[in-house]
C-alpha cells in the first residue's frame, strides 16, 4: 500500500465534483433535445456525443486550446478570475466532466423518450406547467435511466486519463489521480503500487454499478409483488449493467456516429410556404362556444377545416390519417397550427395575426386519449387530484377525488395503482375523471372506446353517453366507427385528407350523404356512376339500369348508391326500380347474411355481382330455396345521389 493516498482523494473530488456537474447539465441537455425540433439537430447531437468517439488525447488537446493561455476562456479567467484551470485539480475536474457528459446525457435521453407522450400531453392539459411537468410526470418515471447515467458518468469521471493528462498534468499531490497514478507506477516499475491503484478503482467503479443493479432488481421484485411488468425500462436495466470502460460506452451508442457527418443535413428540411387559408364560413355558426378555422401543413397533407361546434357532443369522423387526432391536438395546444383562428367561450386560444398562442396548461381543455396515459406511478386518487385546480385544502381535494370515484363508479379504488385495475372499463373511467376533475370547458375524446373489448365497449358507450349529456362543455369525440359515432353524438364532421367533406346532424349525414366519400365512411357499400336520362331519371352505368328518383337531381351528378341493408327482395317484378338477379356469392354472420348479387343476368364467378344486400338469417331461410332468378326493388326514397 502506497503511503501518498493522494491520488484518490484527488480521483474522488474531481470525479464527485464531474457527476454534480454532468448531472444537471447532462438532464438539462437532454430535456432541450428531446423537445427541440429546430434545424441542425443532428448537428448538435454530434458535438453533444462527440467526446465519447474522439480519442480521449484529442478532447484533452481541444480543452487545453480553449483554457490555455491564449484559449478564449482561459484568457478570460485570467483576466476577471486571476487563476488558470490548466495543471490544477479544476483541469482534472473539467477534463472529466466533459468525456463523462456524453454518458449522462445519452442515458437520459433515452430515459426521457422511453415516456409515453401521452402523458406529457395529459399532464399538460390538466393545467400543469412545464416545471410540474418534469418534476412530476418526467423525473419520476426516468428515474431508473437517470441514476444509471450517473453512475456511468461517475465511473467514466474516475477512469479519464487522456483529456486529464493534457489538461491538468500529473502533478503529484495536486492533479494526480487514480489512472495516472496508475500509469506512471507502471512506467516506473512498481507494479505493486499499480496493482493497489488498479484494485481501487475497480472496486470504486463497480460497486457503485453493483449497487444500481440491485437497486434497479429489488425495484422490479417489488412491481412483480404488485402485479406490475415494466417492460419499457428493459433498456435502461440494459444501460446500467455496462462497465466504467469508455469502449464498452461506446458500443451503446455506435449509432451516433452517423451524427458527426450531418451537420448540413438540415438544409434539405421543408418549410412552410405561408399558403393562404381559404375559411369554408358555411360551417361556422357565430358565438358558438367553439370556433375553428385553422390550417396547418403535414408532411402528407395540408389540414385546412372550418367549424364550430355548440354545447351537444360533436362526433370527428374519417379514415386513418384523415387529420381528426391532428384537430384535437391543435385544440389542446400540442401542436400549433400553421395559420388561423381557434376560440372557446369568447376566449382566443390561437390567432396566427395577433401571435396568440395559449399554452395547453391554460387552455382549459380536458384530453382523453386512446390509451388512456394513467400515470402509471401515482395511485388513481393522485392521478384524479392532478388534475384539480391548484391552491386547494388538502380536505378540499380529499372530497372532490371521492366524490369523483363515486360518480365514475370507483369507490375504494382510489389507493391503487393503474395497472392494478381490472382492465380497460376502470382504467377509462380514471381517465375521464381525471379530465373532468379539472373542470373544462371542452372535452376531447380520442377513440376512447378502441382499446375495450368489444362486450365492454357498449357499456362504457352508455356511461360515457351519460357523462357528457350531464357535461355542460363543449365535447368532441373522434372515432373511426361509424355506429359509435350515430349513437353518441348528434352532429358529425365527416373528414377526407385534411379537409371537411360534410358537416351537419347526424340523420343528415347518414341518409344524405354529399360525396362518395362520405358515403363509404357511413357504411354504404354499393355505388355507381350515374348520368340523368330523364326529370327524376338516372342512369346506373355499372348496375345497368334505370333508376327512378324522388330526391333532387345534383347538377353536378357523379354517382349513384343504395345502403345494403335498404336492397328489398320481392315477388313482383312489376314494381317501380326492380330488377331479376342472381346470386354470386354470400358470406354469414353470426347474425346476418351478406349476399352478392347481379343484375339482369346470371353470374360467371364469384367477384361478378352488382350490389350487396344485407338481410337477418329468417329472411335467409326463405329467400334461399326459391329457383332464380330472385327480383330485388331499389326503394327511390332510399337511393343516395352524390356528386
Amino acid at each position: 500500500m502506497p503511503q501518498d493516498l493522494s491520488p484518490l482523494w484527488i480521483s474522488v473530488k474531481t470525479s464527485l465534483l464531474a457527476t454534480v456537474i454532468t448531472f444537471f447539465v447532462g438532464i438539462a441537455a437532454a430535456y432541450w433535445m428531446l423537445e427541440y425540433r429546430g434545424k441542425g439537430k443532428s448537428f448538435i447531437e454530434g458535438i453533444f456525443v462527440s467526446p465519447l468517439v474522439l480519442p480521449p488525447t484529442v478532447v484533452g488537446f481541444l480543452l487545453l486550446m480553449f483554457f490555455g493561455k491564449f484559449g478564449l476562456a482561459g484568457q478570460f479567467l485570467e483576466k476577471f478570475g486571476g487563476f488558470s484551470v490548466v495543471f490544477n485539480w479544476y483541469g482534472a475536474a473539467i477534463a472529466a466532466t466533459v468525456v463523462s457528459f456524453p454518458l449522462m446525457y445519452r442515458t437520459a435521453l433515452g430515459a426521457f423518450e422511453q415516456i409515453d407522450k401521452n402523458l406529457l400531453l395529459v399532464a399538460k392539459t390538466l393545467g400543469a406547467s412545464q416545471v410540474t411537468v418534469f418534476l412530476r410526470i418526467m423525473l419520476p418515471l426516468s428515474l431508473p435511466g437517470v441514476l444509471a447515467g450517473t453512475t456511468l458518468a461517475f465511473a467514466r469521471a474516475l477512469g479519464e486519463f487522456g483529456a486529464t493528462l493534457m489538461l491538468a498534468g500529473n502533478i503529484p499531490g495536486q492533479t494526480q489521480t487514480i489512472p495516472l497514478a496508475i500509469y506512471f507506477a507502471v512506467e516506473g516499475g512498481d507494479n505493486n503500487e499499480a496493482w493497489f491503484w488498479s484494485l481501487v478503482i475497480m472496486a470504486t467503479s463497480l460497486s457503485g454499478i453493483t449497487g444500481v443493479n440491485i437497486w434497479q432488481e429489488s425495484r422490479q421484485k417489488k412491481k412483480a409483488r404488485r402485479g406490475e411488468g415494466d417492460n419499457k425500462q428493459l433498456l435502461l436495466l440494459y444501460c446500467s449493467k455496462i462497465t466504467f470502460h469508455p469502449q464498452r460506452a461506446a458500443d451503446l451508442f455506435l449509432a451516433l456516429f452517423s451524427a458527426l457527418s450531418a451537420p448540413l443535413r438540415f438544409f434539405s428540411k421543408k418549410s412552410y410556404t405561408g399558403k393562404e387559408v381559404t375559411p369554408n364560413s358555411s360551417l361556422i355558426t357565430p358565438n358558438s362556444p367553439l370556433i375553428v378555422d385553422i390550417y396547418k401543413q403535414l408532411a402528407d397533407f395540408d389540414l385546412q377545416v372550418s367549424f364550430s361546434a355548440d354545447n351537444q357532443p360533436l362526433g370527428l369522423l374519417g379514415g386513418s390519417g384523415a387529420g381528426k387526432s391532428m384537430i384535437l391536438r391543435c385544440l389542446a395546444g400540442v401542436e400549433t397550427p400553421s395559420q388561423g383562428k381557434i376560440i372557446l367561450n369568447g376566449r382566443v386560444l390561437f390567432d396566427s395575426q395577433t401571435k396568440i398562442n395559449v399554452p395547453s396548461r391554460d387552455r382549459k381543455i380536458g384530453f382523453l386519449v386512446q390509451n388512456y396515459a394513467l400515470f402509471p406511478h401515482m395511485t388513481v386518487e393522485k392521478n384524479i387530484a392532478f388534475g384539480l385546480p391548484k391552491g386547494l385544502s388538502s380536505t378540499a381535494i380529499k372530497q372532490q377525488v371521492e366524490a369523483q370515484l363515486v360518480a365514475l363508479q370507483l369507490p375504494g379504488l382510489g389507493d391503487r395503482y393503474p395497472h392494478q385495475l381490472s382492465g380497460g372499463q376502470q382504467q377509462q373511467r380514471v381517465a375521464l375523471a381525471r379530465a373532468l376533475a379539472s373542470q373544462p370547458e371542452a372535452l376531447l375524446l380520442d377513440e376512447p372506446f378502441s382499446a375495450l373489448d368489444t362486450y365492454l365497449r357498449s357499456q362504457m358507450e352508455q356511461e360515457m353517453m351519460a357523462k357528457l349529456a350531464d357535461y355542460n362543455g363543449v365535447s368532441l369525440l373522434v372515432t373511426h366507427n361509424m355506429e359509435e359515432a350515430y349513437r353518441i353524438c348528434p352532429n358529425l364532421l365527416v373528414l377526407e385528407q385534411g379537409k371537411a367533406v360534410q358537416y351537419g346532424s347526424k340523420q343528415e349525414v347518414f341518409e344524405r350523404p354529399s360525396t362518395v366519400t362520405v358515403a363509404q365512411i357511413t357504411g354504404c357499400k354499393n355505388f355507381s356512376p350515374a348520368v340523368v336520362v330523364a326529370p327524376q331519371e338516372v342512369e346506373a352505368i355499372d348496375w345497368g339500369c334505370r333508376l327512378r328518383v324522388i330526391e333532387p337531381i345534383p347538377n353536378n351528378l357523379s354517382y349513384i348508391g343504395i345502403r345494403a341493408h335498404q336492397v328489398n327482395f320481392t315477388n313482383n317484378a312489376d314494381q317501380e326500380n326492380t330488377f331479376p338477379c342472381w346470386l354470386a356469392n354470400c358470406i354469414e354472420t353470426p347474425h346476418r347474411m351478406t349476399l352478392f348479387l347481379k343484375l339482369q343476368s346470371s353470374a360467371e364467378n364469384v367477384r361478378d355481382y352488382h350490389l350487396q344486400a344485407e338481410i337477418f338469417k329468417e329472411k335467409w331461410t326463405t329467400i334461399k330455396v326459391q329457383s332464380f332468378p330472385w327480383y330485388v326493388s331499389l326503394d327511390s326514397l332510399r337511393l343516395i345521389l352524390m356528386e
